[in-house]
């Protein structure tokens, strides 16, 4: 029940743009408003889905886990919202190409690489994008049953680099964005140090067993 709650409040501000954009309460120019609101959902999902395993190994939310897959993948979602935007409106509406089919996916394709190559953060945004992949595609249980829970305990644990790489893509074209960055930062890098310190006290205790 709580999780079906979840899932309808993480897509309301999808559901709200779309709804601007086709009422065109979004300007004539649009793209900055979805690009914007896109990202910095995908951050405060990420956020929150770090911010699980804290909430449940320093409080009585046990329960809080089964709610991880549901954010993270909520993450993805508007990561994957965030990339189209910038492909569609930005990119795409930016080409001069009247060739075919073959013809326009070539010319942005080439358009976008260039663009990505000569901007840093945006090459920082693919990687992250790009590692959130498989994060998504093996979130279920089976997945974690086919690939062993060591081997799935590992994969899993580089969304905290998603998470950093994020946070740098977002903060980094526009320094006045950085108070906004920092909200995610309060939640983002004390999951990692957390992570860092009960990793290492795990492998202390697991040294002076042997």
């Amino acid at each position: 029940m709580l999780t079906s709650a979840i899932v309808v409040a993480g897509l309301l501000p999808i559901a709200f743009d779309i709804s601007a954009f086709l009422r065109h309460r979004l300007g004539p120019h649009p793209y900055p408003a979805l690009i914007t609101d896109s990202g910095v959902w995908c951050l405060w999902f990420l956020a929150l889905t770090l911010g699980v395993t804290p909430l449940r190994r320093l409080t009585w939310l046990a329960a809080a886990a089964t709610y991880r897959r549901t954010l993270g993948l909520l993450a993805f979602l508007y990561a994957t919202l965030h990339a189209a935007v910038y492909v569609v409106f930005d990119r795409y509406a930016g080409l001069d190409d009247d060739g075919g089919l073959a013809s326009t996916v070539m010319a942005l394709t080439i358009s976008t690489a260039r663009d990505i190559a000569t901007k840093p953060f945006l090459a920082i945004g693919v990687v992250a994008f790009v590692a959130m992949i498989p994060l998504a595609a093996t979130s279920a249980r089976s997945m974690a049953r086919r690939l062993g829970g060591k081997r799935w305990r590992m994969l899993h644990r580089s969304v905290y680099g998603v998470a950093i790489a994020s946070l740098l893509h977002h903060w980094w074209p526009l320094a006045d964005r950085f108070h906004l960055a920092d909200r995610f930062a309060l939640v983002i890098v004390p999951s990692l140090l957390l992570r860092v310190l009960w990793s290492r006290r795990r492998f202390s205790t697991a040294s002076r067993k042997r």
